[in-house]
């Protein structure tokens, strides 16, 4: 993907660079040539010298290699010279350095322990190290489902009613705890029990009525050592909807927008034994399991763009998420997570990624997509965080 060249247009005014977002291709020429970048997978901690002592991971765990592979094929055939796969374990730190790497893209849910998500950004923000992703904070939040939904009740978006269980506070008994009382009031069931912190969809139950939650809870615990979260299961259709920042690469050319942008509007479509949406780990994501959502119903497809800017402006994110929407038997909407790693698998025959599968409508590819996520990221710390990349800017002189 070549631009046309032109001047490059940088000055220099108290040892600070004058950003002109109409320049960014021309910032983009220079850098394809000279930015080292380094996607990062999840390291595995039985590999010898990940870890010093190997602990739980309550999040099942996840290398996401193969898609991170993808990820800097695309970022090559974009342009850019300079392209390496690392894993995510005590090592980086030093591979970075040895390989004079100037920013980081974090394809990795984290290596192990409890909150893993957030441990690589917070290191490279340690480091000084810039990178495409989260940070350590909104990592965090968005990966830990009841923490996420007190947040969004804080702003006023609906989800799902809920309250969080660990064994070591008894045994549940429902209809004994103020607690469930003030979620639930007299509601008896159905519910959706899930591990707080997780992904794929995997170890949640479907639970009919109140007697059950005790036992399902237990099996999430047993499972993954930490917290459940029960919730009010909604009977309603199930969307999911991404988002990511202000700079978009569509239809040849770049923009920069005013809203974030949200797209690949998809209702999940779900099997007739399926009343919550099956694992990705146990059944792919095909073309067949995610129905993009066309003009036949223009309000709820804007309603639910408006939903996903909504969160990614009130939680000040700054790269992609996946909204996960459910409705109740009304038709009103409730969010009921983010995904703060949401699936960047390159299309294939009948196989693609919840994310990927609207990119069309807006006039874009899976690299339009790799380019705009760098892109934002870039114009991003130039525009707001150019005093932490002066390695980045000594490349565009």
């Amino acid at each position: 993907m070549i631009f046309q060249k032109d001047k490059i247009g940088l000055t220099l005014g108290m040892n600070r660079l004058h950003y002109d977002f109409s320049l960014l291709p021309q910032y983009l020429e220079v850098l394809f040539a000279k930015l080292r970048i380094a996607v990062v997978f999840g390291g595995d901690c039985d590999r010898a010298g990940s870890v010093i002592y190997k602990t739980h991971n309550p999040r099942a765990w996840k290398s996401y290699e193969i898609v991170a592979r993808e990820i800097s094929e695309a970022l090559e055939k974009i342009g850019f010279k300079h392209v390496i796969v690392l894993p995510d374990d005590m090592s980086l730190p030093e591979q970075l350095k040895r390989e004079n790497i100037h920013l980081v893209w974090l394809n990795t849910g984290g290596v192990q322990g409890y909150n893993p998500v957030c441990h690589t950004p917070a290191v490279l923000e340690m480091l000084g190290m810039p990178y495409v992703g989260h940070n350590p904070l909104n990592s965090s939040t968005l990966d830990n489902k009841h923490a996420f939904k007190r947040e969004l009740q804080s702003i006023g978006i609906k989800t799902a009613p809920f309250m969080t269980w660990h064994p070591s506070q008894g045994i549940l008994r429902p209809n004994f705890h103020d607690r469930f009382a003030i979620a639930f009031g007299n509601y008896q069931g159905p519910f959706v029990v899930k591990p707080v912190s997780g992904r794929a969809s995997l170890h949640v139950h479907f639970v009919e009525k109140i007697d059950g939650l005790s036992q399902a809870v237990s099996e999430v615990h047993r499972a993954t050592h930490n917290t459940a979260l029960i919730e009010k299961y909604l009977p309603g259709r199930e969307f999911c909807v991404a988002v990511c920042g202000y700079v978009t690469y569509a239809n040849g050319g770049f923009s920069k927008n005013t809203k974030p942008f949200a797209f690949s509007t998809v209702e999940r479509v779900l099997d007739s034994d399926e009343l919550i949406f099956t694992s990705m780990d146990k059944k792919a994501i095909t073309a067949d399991r995610g129905k993009l959502m066309g003009a036949e119903e223009p309000e709820l497809k804007q309603e639910l763009i408006e939903l996903a800017r909504k969160i990614y402006w009130e939680f000040s994110l700054n790269s992609l998420v996946r909204i996960d929407v459910r409705s109740d038997g009304n038709g009103e909407l409730y969010v009921l997570e983010a995904n703060p790693k949401p699936d960047l698998k390159r299309p294939a025959e009948n196989v693609t990624s919840l994310v990927a599968l609207g990119l069309a409508e807006y006039g874009m590819s899976y690299n339009d997509l790799i380019l705009s996520l760098i892109a934002d990221r870039l114009d991003y710390l130039l525009t707001q965080h150019i005093g932490i990349i002066p390695h980045i800017v000594d490349l565009l002189h």
